[in-house]
């Protein structure tokens, strides 16, 4: 079915706000509605913050080869009963992405979603003038949907967009979306900023964005988020549709978030690594707030400290509340996760508390979580329903790098070979196990012993994200 183009009419208020905002006025002197009064006013336009940004974002095209085994009976019941499934010659097939990307360095650093170049094998980047590069992947953060990308060719500079602080914006400021959506070319798009804090939206584990109406669709991922100078406010990721398509309900990662991962990524790191202080911590309920003396839900309510952990040495105790980290207030855990994880390791940290009704000032060094116990790493193998999942005792360094709680025990799986039984029973990086057989597993060599019976019929208790879920497997 042809798309049918959609006219939608600007209402003055639009084109007096637009004027505004690119005259540099502030909207406090609007006093009344009124009409363009000349020809300046009617041509004011977008076009000069578009050329400015538009030459550093970027097409990115990632490829990865999958190997298939395909036959001309798959499907066939017969042939399926009697040679099994899958059957066949298997042979490799390369499967493509397409997403977009904005340049941050001169020297080629380019900052894109990570769920664009994930597994990719080869990924190239396309500049807006038509240039065509190979791009080597520097980083890759899966807790936060981004990627550092290098590309290069000799000494030649490359245009970029300045890094703006995202937590200057404001609910209804003017931004525009730069990317390319669908493979069609370059395209921009304008809204406002519809709110700066977004969590619990189940894009990533990092939840903190920017929601905006500006349209981004498929492909604008890892595009640009611009503010009316022309700078990065943030990196389009997802959007909420039923279609498919934009229904003014965009979020992109803040630009402060995407700084501290290009920063790590410079530095030489492979990864991302976050501060840890050795704290839990849980959403304020209607009912906490009253019975803490508030007028309405805020702050994170610490339930856990770890002992001898930056918390507890900075005086941190269960049932303290904390309202701001630094000098930016904090409305929920994710908002904690998220102020800690835009500073270095080795800062100190000013947090504001209540404690029974008073509040107290405390300062917290951030550390690197610590590897508390030995990962003792191992591949299951044998013809337990767990074949192909290496799995390692959690550590808080351990349990952060696979996005779960920094005070979560137990055996985790931290990666499946493809197409093993593991893989086909649907375990996940970051499972945790719980039960074999009936009988709990607390280490990763107890799970080993477990998992080298000759059992036809298993029982399984598996963690998913604090989901407990029990399998029966055999026949």
């Amino acid at each position: 079915m042809a798309l049918r183009p959609v006219i939608m009419r600007t209402t003055i208020v639009w084109s007096l706000l637009l004027a505004l905002a690119l005259a540099g006025l502030p909207q406090t002197s609007v006093l009344a509605q009124r009409a363009p009064e000349n020809g300046e006013e009617i041509r004011l336009s977008f076009a000069p913050i578009v050329k400015r940004s538009a030459p550093a974002v970027v097409n990115v095209y990632a490829t990865q080869m999958r190997r298939e085994t395909r036959s001309p009976f798959a499907g066939d019941p017969f042939f399926e009963r009697f040679f099994g499934h899958p059957f066949g010659m298997p042979r490799e097939r390369a499967k493509s992405s397409l997403g977009s990307g904005v340049i941050v360095g001169e020297d080629g650093i380019i900052v894109t979603n990570n769920h664009v170049v994930r597994d990719a094998t080869k990924v190239r980047v396309v500049t807006a003038d038509g240039r065509e590069y190979r791009a080597e992947i520097l980083l890759r953060d899966e807790k936060s949907d981004l990627a550092v990308l290098k590309i290069s060719n000799g000494d030649e500079e490359f245009p970029v967009l300045e890094f703006a602080d995202s937590d200057d914006l404001e609910v209804g400021d003017l931004v525009l979306a730069i990317g390319n959506p669908f493979g069609v070319g370059q395209t921009v798009t304008s809204g406002i900023v519809s709110a700066v804090a977004r969590t619990n939206i189940g894009v990533s584990d990092l939840s903190f964005f920017i929601q905006t109406d500006a349209a981004i669709n498929p492909g604008n991922s890892g595009g640009a988020l611009v503010d009316m100078r022309g700078d990065l406010v943030g990196i389009n990721t997802a959007i909420f549709s039923r279609s498919g398509g934009s229904i003014g309900l965009g979020f992109a990662i803040p630009s402060n978030m995407v700084r501290n991962v290009v920063a790590q990524a410079l530095a030489g790191s492979s990864e991302v690594v976050r501060p840890w202080i050795g704290a839990a911590f849980q959403r304020v309920t209607p009912d906490i707030a009253r019975s803490l003396g508030l007028n309405r839900p805020r702050g994170a309510l610490v339930t856990r400290v770890s002992p001898d952990s930056p918390a507890a040495l900075a005086g941190l105790r269960v049932g303290d509340l904390v309202l701001s980290i630094g000098n930016r207030e904090v409305q929920n855990p994710a908002a904690v996760e998220y102020r800690l994880a835009l500073y270095e390791i080795g800062a100190r940290v000013r947090l504001k508390v209540l404690r029974r009704g008073e509040e107290l000032r405390m300062a917290v060094r951030l550390e690197r979580p610590p590897e508390t116990v030995d990962p003792d790493l191992h591949l299951i193998t044998g013809r337990s329903p767990l074949a192909g999942a290496r799995v390692a005792n959690l550590s808080p360094r351990l349990a952060i790098r696979l996005n779960l709680p920094a005070d979560k025990t137990g055996v985790a799986v931290v990666d499946v070979d493809r197409g093993s039984p593991a893989a086909r029973l649907g375990l996940r990086q970051g499972d945790v196990i719980v039960r074999i057989q009936g009988n709990a597993i607390g280490t990763s060599q107890q799970l080993v012993k477990a998992t080298a019976r000759r059992d036809r019929f298993w029982r399984l208790t598996i963690d998913r994200k604090g989901r407990i879920s029990n399998y029966m497997i055999g026949g």
